[in-house]
């Protein structure tokens, strides 16, 4: 009789500490440090099916990966933490699945396993079947100029990458989720960085358009760019120096926002709580007021003469009616075939001031460029100005759909 009790309370106590266990298994993301994030996660997976663990592991790599603004696999952890903490299995998928779209990957939640084996907290060690663990020995990229502005120039650049073997030849595989990424510099300084997953040796690479890129970042219309693909073993890596790009179609600074309800005060009215301004009463003052600054002309005119110089080929005078950091140097902007030098005739249809104060103005004008191998491309443009000593210089240049 005895036993039977005790067995009785062994049994009990069994039954207490695996429901204790149980409870103690999360069923959403702890990201209250690495290893929190690390152990909630586990749990998550441990109560799903086999299948439903490797999506989850392809969900939560997809959100990492493309999900998160970050640099380098610790930062990217981080930040994949913040997106998620609190989050379930069935929250993470939905997030993953509009993730994937957004960026136009080939994945879904509820398609069968195809990323290989992935391990979000670095595990690179390749399995056995692992579709990630491709053989190559190194990486090549081609670039090709592709789209048409309208004048025969190229809109954007498609970079596409290949492993290779060591005599040069794509090596052959499918069904891999390889993460493929592409930076964009230009003097050294960082443009952009895009990623997508290379899924075998066809793969479509990265369309760069020059649209995407910030004038004023861009020097002497020059791009660097490096591409890495990351297997199981190895991460390659390839650069390619100074690739042209259009500058009449790089991403021009927003013309600055002016409150039109703002009052400019007439400089000539002397304000006797400005101590920056001769009080006429004072004696001892200086009784000349502060001059005020010099008007600038009409920053249509301005437009009208810099498009003028541009058709009749005066083009250091149209260098000199502009401030544009993108247009860089006068060598830059009046180049024979990326430049200015290269228009035949400018023929204005319209030119109207959108936006005018003190100091900033935005003019714009609608006209017909025509090149020096005839062909014309009718342009709406938007200039940007700025009140520099009293002259309207033009700072910005956007052409407009």
């Amino acid at each position: 009789m005895a036993n039977r009790k005790k067995m009785k309370k062994l049994s009990f106590l069994l039954i207490f500490s695996l429901l204790l266990f149980t409870a103690c298994k999360k069923d959403h993301v702890d990201a209250t440090n690495t290893k929190t994030l690390q152990s909630s996660i586990n749990d998550m997976a441990a109560s799903l099916s086999t299948i439903k663990q490797i999506k989850f592991n392809e969900a939560l790599y997809i959100l990492k990966t493309f999900g998160v603004e970050a640099d380098g696999d610790v930062a990217e952890l981080k930040a994949l933490g913040q997106l998620i903490n609190g989050k379930k299995v069935p929250e993470i998928m939905a997030m993953a699945d509009e993730v994937a779209q957004k960026n136009g990957i080939d994945w879904a939640s509820t398609a069968p396993p195809s990323l290989g084996e992935m391990n979000i907290f670095g595990d690179d060690k390749a399995k056995e079947s692992d579709p990630n663990d491709v053989k190559a020995n190194s990486l090549s990229i081609n670039t090709t100029p592709t789209g048409d502005d309208g004048t025969g120039a190229p809109t954007a650049i498609q970079i596409v990458p290949r492993l290779v073997d060591n005599t040069g030849k794509p090596v052959s595989f499918t069904g891999a989720g390889l993460e493929a990424t592409l930076e964009v510099f230009s003097n050294g300084v960082k443009l952009s960085t895009a990623k997508n997953l290379m899924r075998d040796n066809n793969f479509r690479g990265f369309n760069l358009k020059f649209s995407s890129l910030p004038a004023e970042k861009v020097v002497d219309n020059k791009i660097d760019i490096t591409v890495s693909v990351k297997t199981t073993a190895k991460t390659f890596k390839m650069t390619k120096i100074g690739l042209d790009v259009n500058p009449l179609l790089l991403k021009m600074p927003a013309p600055p926002v002016v409150d039109s309800t703002a009052v400019n005060q007439d400089p000539a009215v002397i304000d006797p709580n400005n101590p920056g301004v001769a009080d006429p009463m004072d004696p001892n003052a200086s009784n000349s007021p502060t001059a005020p600054k010099q008007t600038a002309a009409d920053p249509k005119t301005v437009v009208s003469g810099f498009l003028n110089n541009v058709s009749s080929q005066n083009l250091k005078a149209a260098y000199n009616s502009s401030s544009n950091p993108s247009w860089g140097s006068y060598e830059s902007f009046a180049n024979p075939t990326s430049g200015f030098g290269s228009v035949k005739n400018v023929s204005v249809k319209n030119i109207s001031t959108n936006l005018a104060n003190a100091n900033v103005a935005s003019v714009n004008a609608t006209y017909d460029v025509t090149d020096k191998s005839g062909r014309t491309t009718s342009l709406k443009v938007t200039f940007g100005l700025k009140n520099v000593n009293g002259e309207w210089k033009i700072s910005s240049y956007k052409i407009n759909p």
